[in-house]
């Protein structure tokens, strides 16, 4: 009897190793996850609850009715991408924003990393924070503000640089007046913006670079570019693949207060983007409809390159964003 008892005891299946300490784990850090639930509750109301509105897209935009209640729109909803695509103001942002993203990234994505790595070098501490400092600060000025320097400074007439020019005997440049000119000095303003700011990233994975590389090559006779060749850049790639990971996501986005504070004018054939111009035509024109289908357009493109980087750098062996 007391065998057969025994013997029942010893069948009753055992508790999962796993679940076991599933549940010690989450009894003993439930505060970090109950951290969690204000951002978890912010994502669901002001991220995903608003996607209900991107039918919008394919209906006929109606003030006075519901989201749900709006007839479908011609062409089985498609209606507004096709007048979209037949839109030269349209086609003209689209390939505005493709050549001011790909300079951004052909100019400006190398040289955080070119400053963090002259910045790793210096000596002298003191003057290294200054240069730190100095360089982070543009992140804090609004567009506004360096739009306002940026007249200052590139006006075809008053602007400083202009006035040196022509004490030289050189011709004026219209640096905010031309289209050429202007897309250059876009791509001045937002490198000088964020360089400085962008670099902190590069300087944290160089910090967590072991000493001993450096140390057993210095042994070995190198010098400090071979030392930054073949053990900075190296240790830091997998962040560097990441963040270009990201930016190549973000090639058809754009933000708006950057080309809606430098354009003009004068300027607009290069100047206007998707971003202005789902403001001009939207907000202004309440084109509804139209706009949250271009919108909706930009953030699949990206979606689609993002899958297709990350995609690409985990082929060529590396970490990628997941």
């Amino acid at each position: 009897m007391k065998a057969s008892k025994q013997n029942a005891v010893n069948t009753k299946a055992p508790v999962p190793q796993n679940k076991q300490s599933t549940g010690v784990y989450l009894k003993r850090y439930w505060q970090l996850y109950a951290l969690l639930a204000l951002p978890m509750l912010y994502l669901l109301v002001f991220k995903y609850i608003p996607m209900v509105y991107i039918q919008i897209a394919f209906k006929k935009y109606s003030i006075i009715q519901s989201v749900w209640e709006m007839p479908w729109a011609a062409n089985n909803g498609f209606e507004y991408f096709i007048k979209a695509f037949n839109n030269k103001d349209f086609i003209n942002a689209l390939r505005n924003t493709l050549v001011l993203n790909l300079m951004d990234l052909i100019i400006g994505f190398p040289i955080p990393i070119i400053f963090a790595l002259i910045l790793n070098e210096l000596v002298f501490k003191k003057f290294k924070r200054v240069v730190q400092t100095i360089a982070y600060m543009p992140h804090f000025l609004s567009w506004i503000i360096i739009y306002g320097l940026a007249l200052q400074l590139f006006a075809p007439s008053t602007g400083f640089v202009n006035m040196i020019l022509t004490g030289l005997g050189f011709e004026t440049v219209p640096f905010l007046n031309d289209s050429s000119h202007w897309r250059w000095t876009y791509i001045f303003l937002g490198v000088w913006q964020s360089f400085g700011w962008n670099s902190i990233v590069y300087l944290a994975a160089i910090a967590g670079i072991n000493s001993e590389l450096y140390e057993a090559a210095s042994v070995d006779g190198a010098g400090r570019f071979k030392k930054m060749w073949h053990i900075t850049l190296p240790g830091i790639k997998s962040t560097i693949v990441v963040l270009l990971v990201m930016n190549l996501g973000n090639i058809l986005g754009s933000g708006f207060d950057r080309p809606f504070a430098l354009q003009n004018n004068l300027v607009m054939d290069v100047a206007e983007v998707l971003s202005t111009f789902i403001y001009k035509y939207g907000i202004k024109s309440l084109q509804f409809s139209m706009t949250t289908a271009v919108g909706l357009f930009q953030s699949l493109v990206c979606v689609i390159f993002l899958l297709l980087a990350n995609w690409i750098s985990r082929r060529l062996g590396e970490r990628g964003i997941w």
